[in-house]
């Protein structure tokens, strides 16, 4: 490919063809008097990576998009609430159910990591639906990833109040929502580069927090602690423990310790993500037919690294029926307080480790409510895009942030002064329960979206070896993610219809999606009498892709860098 730099006027056409094209403009384009080699490399350089396609601007490098996925990934849920599951399962419940729901996430991430890294566009997995399945799905899928992103930002910001209260409570409710909101209005607004480089640096502390905790644990189990307790897999003997490794839930028998298994699936289904959100970074990461398959690649190490082994750890480092884990969960001890770590480590008498634990997971919370106003904000715009969803919402500003898709999921986030006049608790189980069915028809909802568009590239003669990313056991992967997807977000709140414990708030919060999902794909169908996307005429994002290989085969070839942090597979 020719690229004459040293023409101003081609300079011009490039800025009118790919810059200009969408909000947005570029006033900086260099003068005739810019004749260097490296001035050009330079400025080729910084107009490429600043392409805008839809008028978001491709300025996530490979390292932030790796962090993101972790920092919507790993909050309290793997710190502090997976000791409930422990309780209710017992430790080899809880690794078993841990082990296997992850290999239905790495399944979803198999079907998002191809269609992803061939069409790296915006709200990818929701426009997926629209084009490859209806555009009534397309709609559903959005509202329902766009309730779960925004229910879970009050969620955080109620929990990072809770954990700064293991320190102190004279802190204000009110003055600790205020300065969240503030802060992710800084980090969200100004720039897309600014939201990357901090979500890299707390979703690394969350890194050093994860492997920090595993190498605690092996190294306490041999001895390695103030009391030298060799405690080893103590935990998981039946003859030490009774009802150990797999507790009884609910019922008693073979029936009881099924139950508790399931209890920790439950648990593993809302605790366990992260390929979705790596997705939501395609359509802003710099080189994505290179960045998002490393990405996508590194979700089974995360699964692996953060929950597997994980929840080995938290069933070896504390009892599933210690009464100072049951006392913290049922009294909602502030922070780190419900921690089995911290609960381990006050056992065995190491006093300043909590402290330091509790500020990760503080750092932890942060980084999770910040990726969750990111994926929500471009879930609007995506919808937007798609015209599902008013025009003025793909206003983006001078640094390609679409402003308004900011602003709205923050203003919902006023929500979580609900915690002022309610139980911190409480108000954390509302959100909780709320998302986790919707988490999972989103997942569901990915798996029959690959399922068409496998169909669809068998029905059009397109092999996917041309690809530039294909990914294994397919369909096989689809349909069973699809299975195991739908399967549990029936499952989640089945304690409900046993007998003496119905209750009619958590019947709503555990089934409010499964009802409400239908009904907009229902609405959107009828209103606009939609049609189903025929498998031999379906395409592929046609232009979109077009723009994505012109953008990448003018950017200059550059050594791939070795620094630790950017190879880092976490």
């Amino acid at each position: 490919m020719q690229r004459p730099l040293s023409s101003s006027s081609w300079l011009r056409k490039f800025s009118q063809k790919y810059v200009n094209g969408g909000s947005q403009t570029q006033d900086t384009l260099p003068s005739d008097e810019t004749d260097s080699k490296k001035e050009k490399s330079d400025v080729l350089t910084e107009v490429m990576s600043a392409t805008s396609f839809g008028s978001t601007t491709r300025t996530l490098k490979h390292r932030h998009v790796q962090l993101i996925g972790i920092g919507g990934t790993i909050g309290t849920a793997l710190f502090v609430q997976i000791g409930s599951g422990l309780t209710k399962g017992g430790p080899a419940s809880l690794f078993l159910a841990f082990s296997i729901w992850s290999t239905f996430i790495l399944a979803i991430n198999n079907c998002l990591s191809e269609m992803v890294t061939w069409i790296p566009v915006s709200s990818p997995f929701i426009r997926f639906a629209d084009r490859f399945v209806d555009p009534a799905l397309g709609f559903c899928a959005g509202v329902n990833f766009f309730i779960f992103e925004t229910a879970l930002i009050p969620f955080e910001i109620i929990a990072f109040n809770v954990v700064l209260q293991f320190w102190t409570d004279k802190i204000p409710v009110v003055a600790v929502i205020v300065f969240m909101l503030v802060a992710y209005s800084l980090l969200n607004v100004f720039a897309v580069k600014y939201y990357g480089e901090s979500e890299f640096w707390l979703a690394l502390g969350k890194v050093i927090l994860a492997v920090g905790l595993i190498i605690f644990t092996f190294i306490t189990m041999v001895g390695g602690n103030p009391q030298h307790d060799v405690y080893g897999f103590r935990f998981w003997d039946p003859s030490k423990v009774e009802g150990a490794p797999f507790a009884e839930y609910i019922k008693t028998g073979s029936l009881g310790r099924f139950l508790g298994f399931l209890a920790c699936l439950i648990q593993a289904s809302f605790t366990i993500a992260g390929p979705d959100y790596v997705a939501m970074a395609a359509g802003e990461a710099h080189h994505p037919r290179r960045t998002m398959p490393r990405a996508f690649k590194s979700v089974f190490y995360r699964l692996t690294t953060f929950f597997v082994i994980g929840s080995f750890c938290i069933g070896t480092v504390v009892s599933y029926n210690d009464p100072h884990l049951l006392n913290a969960i049922s009294n909602a001890h502030p922070g780190a307080g419900a921690s089995p770590y911290v609960i381990a480590m006050q056992r065995l008498g190491i006093p300043v480790l909590p402290h330091i634990v509790n500020a990760l997971i503080l750092t932890a919370v942060f980084s999770a409510g910040n990726s969750y106003v990111f994926c929500a904000s471009r879930t609007l715009y995506g919808l937007a895009l798609e015209g599902k969803m008013p025009k003025i919402l793909q206003t983006c500003t001078s640094n390609g942030v679409p402003i308004y898709c900011v602003a709205i999921p923050l203003v919902i986030s006023l929500l979580a002064f609900l915690q002022v006049s309610n139980n911190a608790a409480v108000v954390l189980q509302w959100f909780v329960n709320l998302v986790t069915a919707s988490q999972l028809l989103n997942y569901a909802i990915i798996s029959f979206t690959y399922i068409r568009f496998h169909k669809a590239l068998k029905a059009q003669g397109i092999s996917r070896d041309t690809l530039p990313h294909k990914s294994f056991w397919q369909p096989f992967s689809a349909y069973y993610a699809l299975a195991g997807t739908l399967t549990m977000a029936f499952v989640g709140g089945y304690t409900v219809f046993l007998p003496g414990r119905w209750d009619v708030p958590s019947f709503i919060f555990s089934y409010a999606m499964i009802g409400v999902v239908p009904v907009l794909f229902l609405f959107w169908k009828i209103k606009n009498k939609t049609e189903w996307q025929p498998l031999e005429t379906m395409s592929f994002f046609d232009h979109e892709r077009k723009e994505v290989d012109q953008y990448e085969g003018d950017l200059p070839t550059k050594p791939r860098s070795r620094r630790c942090c950017v190879a880092l597979n976490f």
